[in-house]
């Protein structure tokens, strides 16, 4: 299990993404039901990494994408 912060590091450092940040990492939690499942640990919450690893490796990345202007129900 790791921090959300750690998360973060740890996908930096293995290459799985150029950049994210634990806040990020934090709304993509809030916002996706397929997140793996999340453990809260006093204040924090942490991730399996075995779980969190290929989650994000086959994620794809929507930077940029301006969600506010998508219609409710999914309809573009």
């Amino acid at each position: 299990m790791v921090s959300f912060r750690e998360l973060a590091r740890r996908l930096v450092a293995d290459g799985v993404v150029e950049r994210i940040t634990h806040q990020r990492i934090s709304q993509i939690q809030r916002d996706d039901p397929e997140f793996p499942p999340v453990v809260p640990i006093g204040r924090s919450k942490a991730v399996d990494y075995r779980v969190a690893r290929p989650y994000f490796a086959g994620r794809r990345s929507r930077q940029g994408e301006r969600t506010d202007l998508k219609r409710q129900g999914g309809e573009e």
